[in-house]
């Protein structure tokens, strides 16, 4: 560290209080503290948070606030978090909200992660604002297509930085509208996510969402789509190709998704409790799993972003190897000793028995991924030395 810098991480933590979105963040916070600069997580915006005591989103923040102090007391990072509910007047948690203005007037750099908060004036006296993409393509396609909200969106921050480590390649089809992207990855505390090496581990695993509507996108004539479902019903048959059983912590709202996709084999289980409990079961599923199966969404397969997945790090940290869909991020990743990029059936199989044909050395091929790619020290330091603020 050539100098300690200040930096403020905006994210949605508390707004969307599970376990996928809090480790996004708390990996990001956890590299960048490693680092010895001053960090903070912020909140600030006019977006309602989700309580999930009451199953609905709220204008009481309280289950908001209180999972983000818990959170940031869990990493060590106890008291450098702020939330401001910017739909009530003179709210502010953590700290007031003339020490928030000033943290946002003194940071070195604001980090926008995910892109979650629509940036207002407070935030537009940060001297560098920087937008990190952690799901590609879709903004991609709206700025395409012309929409307002991502123009500006986009255009109030200094730099973009994204996890579609395949931008601008050759076979890569995302349009990238005149910008210029910096490229980053997910970034995984591996103390906080320690190798577990169980050869008795019977389910391959994944965690997340079936079926999400409302993000679509038309582009040049074609749909672009954002729910994994379009590819999972790719790849129902699966499990009638091998005797590797598989477990989803996924349980879609329609009843005849879920009869589906246990009609052609998978067992499901419920995720939602699961993933509230950040430091517990949530962690505990990834770590009770023998590897990880999963598919990516249609836009960035198509389109083959070379997206990957904060999940699917997290699977490598734990020592689990990953079976996942092709995104062109094997381009960017080794693959072949505890990863594996697919396109068909066939391939998955082939990569499912080589995994099991020798599951020690691919799980210790997995890790050592996540420590040389995927360690939370080494992506904090090269996004901060790439945006040029070390």
């Amino acid at each position: 560290m050539s100098r300690k810098l200040r930096l403020v991480v905006l994210g949605m933590m508390g707004r969307c209080p599970f376990g996928g979105q809090s480790w996004l963040y708390l990996n990001w916070l956890r590299g960048l503290h490693r680092l010895g600069h001053e960090v903070w997580y912020v909140e600030d915006d006019t977006v309602w948070p989700y309580d999930p005591e009451r199953n609905s989103i709220t204008d009481d923040c309280s289950y908001a606030v209180r999972h983000i102090a818990i959170c940031m007391k869990q990493v060590g990072m106890p008291d450098t978090w702020a939330f401001r509910p910017a739909y009530r007047t003179g709210e502010c948690y953590g700290i007031s909200s003339a020490k928030l203005d000033e943290l946002y007037r003194t940071c070195d750099a604001l980090l926008n992660v995910v892109g979650a908060t629509d940036l207002r004036e407070e935030h537009l006296t940060a001297r560098f604002r920087v937008y990190v993409e952690c799901d590609p393509v879709i903004a991609e396609l709206q700025l395409a297509n012309g929409d307002s909200h991502t123009a500006v969106a986009l255009s109030n921050h200094h730099a973009i930085v994204t996890y579609g480590e395949n931008f601008g390649s050759p076979d890569c089809g995302v349009p990238l509208n005149g910008h210029r992207y910096g490229k980053t990855r997910q970034p995984v505390d591996l103390d906080l996510w320690p190798m577990t090496y169980e050869p008795e581990a019977r389910f391959f695993t994944t965690i997340g969402n079936y079926r999400q509507t409302g993000n679509d996108v038309e582009h040049n004539g074609e749909i672009y789509h954002w729910s994994k479902h379009h590819e999972w019903e790719k790849f129902l048959d699966l499990p009638r190709h091998t005797s590797q059983p598989f477990e989803l912590g996924m349980l879609p709202d329609d009843p005849a998704d879920r009869q589906r996709l246990e009609a052609h084999g998978w067992k499901l289980v419920p995720p939602f409790r699961m993933s509230l409990d950040v430091f517990g079961d949530y962690p505990d599923y990834f770590r009770r799993s023998r590897a990880e199966f999963t598919v990516a969404k249609d836009m960035n397969v198509r389109l083959r972003s070379g997206w990957f997945s904060e999940r699917d790090a997290c699977y490598l940290a734990c020592g689990k190897p990953v079976v996942a869909q092709d995104t062109g991020f094997g381009k960017i990743l080794p693959t072949g000793e505890g990863l594996f990029a697919y396109t068909t059936i066939p391939e998955a199989v082939a990569a499912i028995d080589q995994i099991n044909g020798d599951y020690r050395r691919h799980c210790l091929g997995a890790r050592a991924i996540a420590e040389e790619y995927f360690e939370a020290g080494k992506v904090a330091a090269r996004l901060l030395s790439d945006l040029g603020i070390t």
